[in-house]
């Protein structure tokens, strides 16, 4: 292929070929397009309109693939992220009780901040300061997380009176088609089917209404949608900037953000045998987490369906690209992704969280010293509801532990500060 201004913009090198581009593009919409069902259903729960978050979710994955297309130059398809899009909804505005409007403007401050770490060498210092045990013990947690809530939606697991939980009624028509959708994504999944998630959804979705778990509602058309989208847009209130809680809300979504997308982009950019184009890749997707907060969504991170487009030859920019048109097709569904119940998303939640979750053999259970905080934190997340209170009991114990063990002094300075601040979080919470 010839290589022109606009090759060269994507990344294209000699060698590469448009036609397998187009295709790991093609493949990689069909492989994380779920995520826009998914996404908008958990921020929903922070009381966005459903059709709103939809849009949102939509015009931040198209802008973050947009831009990695153009900056990165790398087949890294740019979405919404799971586990991120948790801490969102149940520990900015469920557990930190800020409202959906102040949570949108911790992601786009924090966006401001991951931009100034990616474009310097922060993002060095901060990886390297945190202990790996305790990075791969957040992941975990939130994959537990993840999992429980998925469980929840599903009615597979429901709240009791004299129990923490119970197990639901598999007479129910939402419990029934949430298995089913469950075990169909489950083998799709392992047979390594393109779009599997995504057929388990439509066909989850086409179970419940023959099951009569849910009926069908209003019709609502795309420009319906869009205004309602109107009152999501630019939304992001600043009201709470001078609170510490604002910060400390930054503050972790920082760490989450930039812990993940580090991990992330290193391995896909080795992937493709293109390390160089790392920093680039970083640099497009702390911008794209700016933008999110005024588009309406949780923050963005460098999709791990992104293997399913490197598997399909992809390696430059085109790729994304391709995505981002398909994304840009597909605000033409948004009424029928209306009509699809949480009995068939729930199910996918389980998955990721169980991919999540593979995290744990990372770790290092040699040292207790390294093992127990990294412990509390996976137990933590799940059992308290929020991932701040996980993290944090995580965060205080591993310099607790390090000076019983005589090995204080391996314990870098930013991790002791990062201790006072959940524990002068702890203390503030305590006394308000």
């Amino acid at each position: 292929m010839k290589h022109g201004w606009m090759t060269r913009r994507l990344g294209m090198e000699p060698g590469d070929q448009w036609k397998k581009e187009v295709v790991a593009g093609a493949i990689s919409y069909f492989a994380v397009v779920y995520i826009v069902m998914v996404n908008a259903t958990i921020l929903s729960d922070a009381g966005m309109p459903l059709q709103a978050a939809m849009v949102g979710t939509l015009l931040t994955s198209i802008a973050g693939c947009l831009l990695m297309a153009f900056g990165g130059k790398s087949p890294i398809i740019v979405v919404p992220g799971m586990g991120i899009n948790a801490f969102f909804t149940y520990t900015l505005v469920h557990s930190m009780k800020l409202s959906w409007q102040e949570a949108l403007a911790v992601v786009t401050v924090t966006g401001i901040l991951f931009a100034i770490v990616a474009f310097t060498s922060l993002y060095k210092m901060i990886s390297e300061a945190i202990p790996k045990n305790l990075q791969h013990g957040i992941t975990v947690g939130i994959g537990l997380f993840l999992t429980f809530i998925g469980l929840q939606k599903s009615g597979i697991v429901i709240a009791h009176q004299t129990t923490f939980v119970a197990i639901g009624h598999f007479n129910d028509p939402n419990v029934i088609t949430a298995c089913v959708t469950l075990v169909l994504a489950l083998i799709l999944f392992i047979r390594n089917v393109q779009g599997g998630l995504l057929i388990s959804i439509l066909v989850g979705t086409g179970l419940a209404y023959v099951l009569g778990a849910v009926n069908p509602g209003e019709s609502v058309s795309a420009m319906d949608a869009l205004r309602q989208y109107g009152g999501l847009f630019g939304e992001l209130s600043l009201m709470k900037l001078a609170d510490v809680a604002f910060w400390i809300a930054v503050f972790l979504l920082l760490l989450i953000v930039v812990f993940e997308n580090i991990g992330l982009i290193t391995a896909q950019t080795q992937m493709i045998g293109r390390p160089e184009r790392f920093k680039g890749s970083l640099r497009a997707l702390s911008i794209s987490t700016v933008l999110a907060g005024v588009f309406g969504s949780s923050p963005p991170v460098a999709a791990a369906e992104t293997t399913a487009g490197i598997a399909a030859g992809g390696r430059t920019g085109l790729t994304p690209l391709v995505t981002a048109v398909l994304f840009g097709a597909t605000f033409f569904f948004i009424p029928l992704l209306g009509y699809i119940p949480d009995s068939a998303i729930a199910p996918i939640l389980i998955i990721i969280g169980g991919l999540m979750v593979q995290g744990v053999k990372d770790m290092d259970f040699g040292d207790f010293t390294e093992a127990f905080p990294a412990f509390l934190i996976m137990v933590m997340i799940p059992f308290t509801y929020s991932i701040v209170d996980g993290m944090a009991f995580g965060f205080i114990a591993y310099p607790l532990a390090k000076l019983a063990a005589g090995q204080g002094k391996q314990v870098p300075v930013v991790m002791y500060g990062i201790s006072i601040l959940f524990l002068a979080n702890f203390v503030l919470h305590g006394i308000l």
